[in-house]
């Protein structure tokens, strides 16, 4: 399972306090913390309320690789940010991310091309996030296609069939397991598939437990990476062990510590 660390981004309150003053220990901190719990990648968002965001993504950037080497998911819906930030990256990037919409996809899957990054599609399109698996399948292979087209392998793109809060979308969730299943059969070799977890419990007053709930399910029906808290021991501990039950990892007494330093 790829860990993308979700803790650095604007949205968080400290986070969005710590670029605004350019408090360098706070994301170096964050980033550091997440590397050593399991993130393989790190996401890199500057946040909705940043003022000017090309230089804002570019101080995050230059901040975290002074700490570590681990590569970034460079994240915002503006493509000239995301360019900012490719630019300065030491190790292969991904691009977080595009939709289905011809003209995003586009623009996204230049730079993917051009600074040999992944990217993450998104199966949404102008009409928003669809309900069905249908749908979500049909958006996927539209994705896989047009990257295809500018010379993006399979293995270079992270599908995201989008999760919606359990508490006011619940009958998504088995739309979405069911997509992850199905997008692993789009093409050989397949793509990757990726969720950002945490939109699964937004609103809840248990967000743990549905988070780990269904990273497990998820995890069961095929996804190889996620956008989450590593911070959280107990959602970790959760994955490791339904790879082990998946007989993806080779049993051991200790298996916990064992596949959290790999």
């Amino acid at each position: 399972m790829i860990i993308i660390g979700e803790l650095i981004n604007g949205m968080y309150k400290d986070v969005g306090k710590a670029i605004v003053n350019k408090e360098t220990d706070v994301i170096q901190h964050l980033a550091v913390d997440q590397v050593k719990a399991g993130a393989a990648v790190l996401d890199v968002n500057t946040g909705p309320y940043s003022k000017n965001p090309k230089e804002d993504m570019k101080w995050l950037v230059e901040c975290i690789q002074k700490v570590t080497d681990v590569s970034l998911a460079l994240d915002s819906t503006k493509a000239d940010v995301i360019e900012e930030g490719l630019k300065l990256v030491k190790k292969r990037a991904v691009i977080n991310s595009t939709s289905a919409d011809e003209d995003k996809m586009g623009r996204i899957f230049e730079l993917t091309k051009k600074y040999n990054a992944q990217v993450i599609g998104l199966t949404m399109d102008k009409s928003g996030v669809p309900n069905s698996k249908e749908k979500r399948l049909e958006l996927a292979a539209t994705i896989v296609a047009k990257a295809i087209e500018f010379g993006i392998g399979p293995e270079d793109i992270y599908l995201d069939p989008i999760v919606l809060p359990v508490n006011v979308a619940q009958s998504q969730g088995v739309e979405v397991l069911d997509s992850i299943k199905e997008f692993g059969l789009i093409c050989d070799p397949p793509p990757n598939i990726v969720v950002g977890l945490s939109n699964v419990s937004q609103g809840s007053k248990v967000r743990s437990l549905i988070n780990r709930t269904f990273l497990v399910m998820a995890v069961a029906n095929g996804l190889n990476a996620a956008i989450l808290d590593p911070l959280d021991k107990d959602l970790v501990d959760a994955m490791i062990t339904a790879e082990l039950i998946l007989n993806k990892n080779i049993y051991c007494d200790s298996f916990l510590d064992a596949y959290r330093k790999i």
